[in-house]
């Protein structure tokens, strides 16, 4: 079995963050990328009717561009994203609704210019149904993870 760190990266920190982690321990490396990208102004969080914050709020499904190939080879999952809400950006909860989690090890790791980690793990719990664990921290550095 074999290690996947997946990621979302709104405007690059949590991509930096996630590619030096799985070049440390030679984990393979998917970016979920949302079909329609995101631009500054949807993800201006202060404006009520940005993009995130409807998705955010809506909990709407935001379709993701391609797959992981051989998911089942996996039997550990880093799933990198911003905090948006004291939450995954909807598109991770897309993304990991299409995959079969059961008997996985899941970590979620999270960066923030300022938010908490809240209840990443709880919240993310709904997606990865059958993980065997689930864990979920805030870092700022792949040192932290």
């Amino acid at each position: 079995m074999s290690t996947l760190v997946t990621y979302f990266s709104a405007e690059g920190t949590t991509r930096k963050v996630a590619q030096e982690f799985a070049a440390k321990i030679g984990a393979d490396v998917f970016e979920i990328v949302p079909k329609d990208l995101y631009t500054k102004a949807d993800i201006n969080y202060i404006n009520p009717l940005s993009r995130c914050n409807m998705e955010q709020i809506g909990k709407k499904d935001v379709p993701v561009v391609g797959t992981v190939q051989d998911f089942d080879k996996y039997d550990t999952v880093y799933v990198g994203f911003p905090i948006w809400y004291s939450a995954a950006p909807r598109v991770v909860y897309t993304f990991c609704k299409d995959y079969d989690w059961t008997g996985k090890k899941v970590i979620a790791f999270a960066t923030s210019g300022g938010s908490g980690i809240g209840k990443t793990a709880e919240k993310l719990k709904e997606y990865v149904k059958g993980a065997a664990s689930i864990e979920a921290k805030l870092v700022h550095s792949a040192d932290e993870i």
